[in-house]
Protein backbone atom coordinates (compact mmCIF):
# COMPACT_ATOMS: atom_id res chain seq x y z
CA UNK A 1 0.00 0.00 0.00
CA UNK A 2 3.09 2.39 0.89
CA UNK A 3 4.84 1.65 -2.04
CA UNK A 4 1.33 2.53 -4.10
CA UNK A 5 1.25 5.90 -2.61
CA UNK A 6 4.90 7.07 -3.46
CA UNK A 7 3.86 5.97 -7.36
CA UNK A 8 0.89 8.30 -6.86
CA UNK A 9 3.01 11.07 -5.06
CA UNK A 10 5.63 10.82 -7.83
CA UNK A 11 2.94 10.58 -10.74
CA UNK A 12 1.77 13.90 -9.50
CA UNK A 13 4.78 15.81 -9.11
CA UNK A 14 4.97 14.81 -12.76
CA UNK A 15 2.29 16.30 -13.88
CA UNK A 16 2.06 19.47 -11.73
CA UNK A 17 1.52 22.04 -13.64
CA UNK A 18 5.06 24.86 -12.94
CA UNK A 19 4.96 27.20 -15.47
CA UNK A 20 4.63 29.93 -13.25
CA UNK A 21 7.86 29.23 -11.96
CA UNK A 22 9.11 29.19 -15.21
CA UNK A 23 10.89 32.84 -15.92
CA UNK A 24 9.48 34.58 -19.17
CA UNK A 25 10.23 37.34 -21.22
CA UNK A 26 7.48 39.58 -18.68
CA UNK A 27 9.20 38.66 -15.66
CA UNK A 28 13.04 39.91 -17.64
CA UNK A 29 11.96 43.19 -18.70
CA UNK A 30 13.85 45.42 -18.15
CA UNK A 31 13.28 49.79 -17.61
CA UNK A 32 13.90 51.13 -21.15
CA UNK A 33 13.41 54.85 -20.16
CA UNK A 34 12.17 56.48 -16.98
CA UNK A 35 11.51 59.97 -15.67
CA UNK A 36 10.53 61.58 -12.94
CA UNK A 37 9.81 65.56 -11.21
CA UNK A 38 8.31 66.17 -7.91
CA UNK A 39 7.13 69.06 -6.61
CA UNK A 40 5.09 70.01 -3.69
CA UNK A 41 2.27 71.18 -5.41
CA UNK A 42 2.39 69.06 -8.84
CA UNK A 43 4.35 66.13 -10.53
CA UNK A 44 4.41 64.13 -13.18
CA UNK A 45 6.62 60.88 -14.71
CA UNK A 46 7.09 58.93 -17.52
CA UNK A 47 8.08 55.27 -17.71
CA UNK A 48 8.72 52.43 -20.67
CA UNK A 49 9.72 49.01 -20.18
CA UNK A 50 11.49 46.72 -22.98
CA UNK A 51 8.26 44.94 -22.98
CA UNK A 52 6.39 47.53 -24.76
CA UNK A 53 4.60 48.42 -21.35
CA UNK A 54 4.80 52.42 -21.08
CA UNK A 55 3.02 55.11 -19.26
CA UNK A 56 2.84 58.57 -18.10
CA UNK A 57 1.15 60.57 -15.50
CA UNK A 58 0.81 64.72 -13.95
CA UNK A 59 -0.89 65.96 -11.21
CA UNK A 60 -1.23 69.72 -9.58
CA UNK A 61 -2.70 70.24 -6.43
CA UNK A 62 -5.49 73.22 -7.48
CA UNK A 63 -6.89 75.39 -4.73
CA UNK A 64 -3.97 74.56 -2.27
CA UNK A 65 -5.17 75.66 1.42
CA UNK A 66 -8.13 76.37 0.53
CA UNK A 67 -11.30 73.79 1.65
CA UNK A 68 -12.10 72.67 -1.63
CA UNK A 69 -8.42 71.72 -2.48
CA UNK A 70 -8.06 69.08 -4.87
CA UNK A 71 -5.92 67.23 -7.12
CA UNK A 72 -6.28 67.02 -10.82
CA UNK A 73 -4.56 63.98 -12.32
CA UNK A 74 -4.06 63.39 -15.74
CA UNK A 75 -2.13 60.86 -17.47
CA UNK A 76 -2.30 57.32 -19.48
CA UNK A 77 -1.00 54.03 -19.91
CA UNK A 78 -0.54 51.30 -22.37
CA UNK A 79 0.59 47.71 -23.05
CA UNK A 80 -0.29 44.47 -25.31
CA UNK A 81 -3.16 41.83 -23.96
CA UNK A 82 -1.93 38.45 -23.83
CA UNK A 83 -3.86 38.02 -27.00
CA UNK A 84 -1.57 40.01 -29.02
CA UNK A 85 -4.03 43.08 -28.90
CA UNK A 86 -2.63 46.42 -27.86
CA UNK A 87 -4.64 48.05 -25.05
CA UNK A 88 -3.97 51.93 -24.21
CA UNK A 89 -6.46 54.02 -21.63
CA UNK A 90 -6.40 58.09 -21.20
CA UNK A 91 -7.67 59.26 -17.96
CA UNK A 92 -8.36 62.05 -15.68
CA UNK A 93 -9.03 61.53 -11.79
CA UNK A 94 -10.04 65.39 -9.91
CA UNK A 95 -12.95 66.25 -7.94
CA UNK A 96 -15.53 64.20 -10.37
CA UNK A 97 -13.49 61.11 -9.79
CA UNK A 98 -11.37 58.53 -12.32
CA UNK A 99 -12.78 59.39 -15.53
CA UNK A 100 -10.97 56.17 -17.99
CA UNK A 101 -11.35 56.41 -21.86
CA UNK A 102 -9.81 53.31 -24.15
CA UNK A 103 -11.48 51.37 -27.24
CA UNK A 104 -12.07 48.42 -24.94
CA UNK A 105 -13.31 49.49 -22.27
CA UNK A 106 -17.72 49.17 -22.36
CA UNK A 107 -20.06 52.06 -22.78
CA UNK A 108 -23.42 52.47 -21.79
CA UNK A 109 -26.08 52.16 -23.67
CA UNK A 110 -28.12 54.98 -25.49
CA UNK A 111 -30.62 56.66 -23.61
CA UNK A 112 -34.00 55.44 -24.02
CA UNK A 113 -36.78 58.10 -24.35
CA UNK A 114 -39.38 58.05 -21.23
CA UNK A 115 -42.45 56.32 -22.06
CA UNK A 116 -46.30 58.52 -22.81
CA UNK A 117 -47.60 56.74 -19.38
CA UNK A 118 -44.49 57.88 -17.11
CA UNK A 119 -44.68 61.59 -18.60
CA UNK A 120 -48.22 61.55 -18.20
CA UNK A 121 -47.90 60.67 -14.30
CA UNK A 122 -45.55 62.76 -13.83
CA UNK A 123 -47.65 65.67 -15.31
CA UNK A 124 -50.43 64.81 -13.20
CA UNK A 125 -48.14 65.31 -10.18
CA UNK A 126 -46.79 68.33 -10.73
CA UNK A 127 -50.75 69.45 -11.31
CA UNK A 128 -52.13 67.53 -8.12
CA UNK A 129 -48.81 68.19 -5.83
CA UNK A 130 -49.43 66.11 -2.57
CA UNK A 131 -50.70 67.93 0.58
CA UNK A 132 -48.18 68.19 3.46
CA UNK A 133 -48.18 65.86 5.91
CA UNK A 134 -49.13 67.37 9.51
CA UNK A 135 -46.86 66.60 12.21
CA UNK A 136 -47.75 64.10 15.10
CA UNK A 137 -50.59 62.74 12.99
CA UNK A 138 -50.06 58.66 13.53
CA UNK A 139 -51.59 56.48 11.00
Amino acid sequence: MKFFIVILAVAAVAHADVSHLVRGGEADAQIVKQDADVAPDQYQYAYETSNGIAAQESGVLKNAGREDEALEVQGSNQYTAPDGTPVQITYVANENGYQPQGAHLPTPPPAQPIPDYILRSLEYIAAHPPKPEQPGRAF
